[in-house]
């Protein structure tokens, strides 16, 4: 939910959304090293060769290699061995209440290494996304003292000599439990103009893709790993990082 580029107000877009989470679902994973997932109705435990919470984590990333964040889609073997590993994380959550933490716990620069938000099929034609245009990192800067998000979207446009640009969209967020905070979309604007205008016909189905209005749970973080959930059943899994 970073830098400093001001929105273009034709785009902005204001309201909010709140949402009942339902409770999320077990995934069962059969191992491919040796991972035994236990369910039950509060949470899925560690067990098997991971022995604590930073097992789970390297193993994580191993499995997030190669997937490019899921953004394009992944196997559902690979979907599940993600999500039973995000699931065995959240059970061991260091910080049940972050939201009483966010100074200390969620203030700064995050980056994401994997979401459940796809674009495929006519989707991703329609943005360019098929070798014309490439979707780069996506940061996200959390200012705690101002309760506001931004989400840096990079992308470089193949036949305008690699042009560089970004979506960026500043959400303001309150705190609704101890746990969770309510997202509202203030603004939204491509830069430079070259890109947006790369985009302009399609602008509004990307804002669709990537606006982060609704609500969002935060499941587990720590001092460098964060993962929430949203009302849409989105998953959402950051590092930290030094992008302000």
């Amino acid at each position: 939910m970073a830098a400093s580029l001001l929105p273009n107000p034709s785009f902005a877009t204001h309201r909010c959304l709140s949402f009942k989470r339902s409770e999320p679902t077990i995934i069962r994973i059969r191992p491919t090293h040796a991972i035994s997932v236990r369910a039950s109705s509060a949470n899925t435990s560690i067990t098997g060769e991971y022995k604590n919470a930073n097992d789970v984590k390297i193993a994580l990333y191993q499995a997030l290699e190669g997937v490019d964040r899921g953004i394009f889609g992944i196997k559902s073997a690979k979907k599940s061995e993600i999500e039973g590993l995000v699931e065995m994380l959240e059970s061991q959550n260091p910080t049940p209440e972050p939201t009483t933490q966010l100074q200390d716990k969620v203030d700064g620069g995050w980056k994401l290494v994997y979401s459940t938000i796809t674009i495929l099929g006519s989707k991703r034609t329609k943005l360019g996304l098929r070798g014309f245009i490439d979707l780069g990192d996506f940061f996200q800067i959390i200012n705690v003292s101002e309760e506001k998000a931004v989400n840096v979207i990079k992308f470089n446009a193949r036949g305008f000599s690699m042009l560089s640009g970004q979506l960026k969209i500043v959400a303001s967020y309150k705190i609704s439990s101890k746990s969770r905070v309510d997202i509202t979309l203030e603004s939204s604007s491509i830069t430079p103009d070259q890109l947006m205008g790369l985009f302009e016909k399609n602008y509004d189905l990307l804002l669709k893709i990537f606006n982060p209005e609704g609500w969002l749970e935060i499941t587990y973080v720590d001092e460098s790993l964060r993962i929430g959930r949203d009302d849409k059943g989105n998953i959402f899994v950051l590092e930290r990082s030094d992008q302000n």
